[in-house]
């Protein structure tokens, strides 16, 4: 029972501070949080309250800059890119639902993978983008030219979505070469269509897409969680390895008494 409560007292010590860390939110993370109050506004059509969310944004990213992790140039770069495209959709008196939608949820993508290390929101995306790809990719393996359009330009439009935030958590090179295929597969359609082997260039950009997900899966699992668990076994271990030396020491004392009892 002793090491029952030992065990408990040692898994509280070690989780606590964690939990009380993880409810102080950074100022990227409440940046996060404002960016996904704009996209909301745009899902219901409150255009000024997007407006507003994306101003106030801008405020705060401007203040939060000298307190917050120093960013890249290319990051900023690609948060007033972003914001930029968001602020155009939530001003524009004519844009379609969908094209706003689309905006704020690049500008929403972008400020997740900077305020997270692990599990990007974009990566979510892998479905749809993978989905839209290989409906492409059948349609020009069937000789099909209007559905491999369709399919290939929404794949286009879907990657569009995710491209500023893979920046930011993919290598350059990864990019580049994923930058390559697209635009031969773009710029030669009628080819790849109709003939066999540039659709090579189809089963290539195939498994660069597949790979490009599955390399962030590997790196999902959050650090503090690894940190927890080390932490909280070695103090388990070490509990009851000072519990098992006490216990030797008490049968050692008990041995020498009945010992000295025998020769009485």
């Amino acid at each position: 029972m002793k090491i029952n409560w030992l065990i408990l007292f040692a898994i509280i010590i070690m989780v606590t501070p964690i939990t009380a860390s993880a409810e102080q939110q950074s100022p990227m993370e409440r940046l996060d949080d404002i960016s996904d109050e704009a996209l909301q506004m745009v899902k219901f059509h409150r255009y000024e309250d997007a407006k507003k969310m994306l101003d106030y944004f801008s405020d705060q990213f401007t203040s939060f800059s000298g307190i917050a992790k120093p960013l890249s140039v290319d990051e900023v770069r690609i948060v007033h890119t972003s914001h930029d495209e968001a602020m155009e959709a939530a001003v524009s008196p004519n844009m379609k639902y969908e094209e706003r939608i689309n905006k704020l949820t690049k500008f929403r993508l972008v400020i997740d993978a900077i305020a997270t290390s692990h599990q990007p929101l974009w990566t979510e995306m892998e479905e749809q983008v993978m989905t839209t790809f290989h409906q492409a990719k059948e349609a020009a393996i069937n000789g099909d030219t209007a559905q491999f359009h369709s399919n290939f330009n929404s794949f286009l439009s879907l990657y569009n979505v995710i491209y500023p935030s893979m920046k930011i958590d993919v290598p350059a090179e990864t990019i580049q070469r994923l930058d390559a295929r697209i635009d031969f597969v773009n710029e030669y359609r009628s080819q790849v269509v109709n003939n066999a082997k540039s659709q090579q260039q189809l089963e290539a950009l195939d498994t660069d897409l597949k790979n490009l997900f599955a390399n962030m899966a590997e790196d999902d699992a959050d650090p503090s969680l690894w940190w927890v668990i080390i932490s909280t076994g070695s103090i388990i271990i070490m509990t009851l390895s000072y519990v098992g030396w006490r216990k030797y020491q008490g049968d050692k004392g008990w041995k020498k008494d009945r010992s000295r009892d025998h020769k009485d």
